[in-house]
């Protein structure tokens, strides 16, 4: 039997402390490919930009006494992905694994999300993929701040991607979001759940400026959540365990099509 090809990807950038607890764990099910974003690359969900350079630079990391060769893309966390399927793994992946992220990644804005988007760019190569984020600090969330622990979000990304390689997904699901508390260990209960209809993060304008100044547009984590029980959000946020969301990359509208034409033929 063929030893189990798995390409892992993150958003946050080759040398985030989440990708390397991820690489740990997943060697042990199979033959880990590593290939990610060079610069930290949050927020940029599926997007192809035009201005990546694509260039590949191989890189030797030493992660928990191993030396692990691994391959920096200049590019999104979605172009990392084409380029480990395309160019840099020995065969077609049977799993794509992206994360572990910094900060977790709940509600309707989970399309802006890197770690999402490589995830849906794996789904849209035909391949099994699962995208894992750890609950953080929003302070967290752009650096490689050895105070956070992966290691319960690593046993859960061992366990979810044991179960796609042995098992595949159902018809239907194209690929597995996981979000782990931020103090969930290896016991703690998971459960299936759905995506919320809340927008977890909220935008803040820049500061006052002049328009022609430079400005960004930054989030924070919203005030009030009125949290679905059967979703995400609920499932991380009160109850404390791991939501597991299964997603697809099929965004049709459930209504009744005939239905939907009178409406709009109604004037």
């Amino acid at each position: 039997m063929k030893k189990r090809q798995i390409l892992l990807t993150n958003d946050d950038g080759i040398r985030s402390p989440g990708l390397w607890a991820a690489a740990q764990a997943l060697a042990a099910l199979g033959y880990v490919t590593v290939t990610a974003p060079r610069e930290q690359s949050s927020g940029m969900g599926r997007s192809l930009p035009s201005t990546s350079d694509g260039a590949i630079q191989p890189q030797t990391l030493r992660v928990g006494g191993q030396e692990w060769t691994v391959y920096a893309v200049g590019g999104s966390p979605a172009q990392a992905v084409l380029h480990g399927v395309l160019e840099i793994a020995p065969r077609r992946p049977d799993l794509i694994v992206s994360g572990i992220n910094y900060g977790e990644n709940l509600g309707l804005g989970i399309t802006a999300s890197g770690t999402v988007g490589a995830a849906l760019e794996a789904a849209g190569l035909g391949i099994p993929a699962l995208a894992v984020s750890l609950e953080t600090g929003v302070e967290h969330h752009l650096s490689y701040s050895t105070e956070v622990d992966f290691s319960a979000a690593a046993h859960f990304t061992a366990l979810f991607a044991a179960a796609i390689l042995e098992n595949g997904l159902p018809p239907g699901v194209d690929l597995l979001k996981v979000d782990i508390p931020r103090q969930a260990t290896p016991q703690t209960a998971w459960r299936i759940t759905r995506l919320s209809r809340q927008q977890y993060y909220e935008s803040t304008p820049p500061p006052k400026r002049p328009w022609g100044a430079p400005g960004r547009v930054g989030y924070r984590q919203a005030a009030n959540l009125d949290c679905e029980p059967d979703s995400d959000v609920y499932v991380l946020r009160v109850r404390r365990e791991v939501s597991v969301t299964p997603l697809t990359l099929d965004l049709t509208a459930r209504v009744d099509f005939a239905a939907l034409e009178d409406h709009l033929r109604s004037n």
